[in-house]
């Protein structure tokens, strides 16, 4: 009996272990592009690629957490967006967003609502906003595709001499008729351009809004 628990618990251990090296998939340089390195990943049970986007500029790390972790500054977001509402808030702790994106006709745009969580480790000065979607606080509109599955990460670390590591990782499912080959080879361009878009803000001169 005793060496039948044994074997049991073996197995148990031994199908943990596939499935965290299943999940745990490996990330796959794409291209470097105006400093910033972009990778991509095969997700399990899909057909749909996730997104890493990193790059390394000096910059005050106060303001880049501003941008990021308050209602206040959202000046430099994504222009596809026609709509954002922040629904609720408290910086630096959470925010929740609803978005409408404008899409290339004939495609249907697309909304989505969103709870960003917001985190300082003040041992290392790692600062992270991760989002993930909420299903309810808006009802739907028959005129939109509604996306439900979406992850986001930004991750903001201080380093020497000023400068700081800005990540960003995701993956979201846009729904709809939209075929996985044309989402897979568009996909390189949403870390590319919001990393951009947040290092140019940080390094202008604009004060960002407390």
């Amino acid at each position: 009996m005793k060496q039948t628990y044994i074997i049991i618990f073996c197995i148990s251990i031994l199908n943990l272990l596939l499935v965290n090296s299943t999940l745990a998939q490996s990330w796959n340089f794409v291209k470097e592009q105006d400093g910033i390195k972009i990778y991509t990943r095969n997700e399990p049970n899909s057909s749909l690629k996730s997104y890493r986007g990193e790059a390394v500029f000096r910059a005050s790390i106060d303001k880049v957490c501003m941008l990021l972790g308050t209602a206040k500054n959202l000046d430099w977001w994504d222009k596809g967006f026609t709509t954002i509402k922040v629904l609720k808030h408290e910086d630096h702790k959470f925010i929740q967003y609803y978005f409408i994106y404008d899409m290339p006709w004939p495609v249907t745009d697309r909304d989505l609502a969103v709870e960003s969580t917001i985190k300082m480790d003040t041992a290392t000065g790692v600062y992270t906003v991760s989002s993930r979607p909420m299903l309810k606080p808006v009802p739907e509109n028959p005129d939109l595709v509604r996306i439900t599955s979406y992850w986001q990460k930004w991750t903001v670390q201080p380093m020497d001499k000023g400068n700081i590591h800005a990540t960003l990782e995701g993956s979201v499912d846009p729904g709809g008729n939209i075929p996985a080959w044309v989402y897979n080879m568009l996909v390189t361009d949403m870390p590319l351009k919001t990393i951009r878009s947040l290092r140019d803000r940080a390094l202008s001169s604009r004060p960002v809004n407390k």
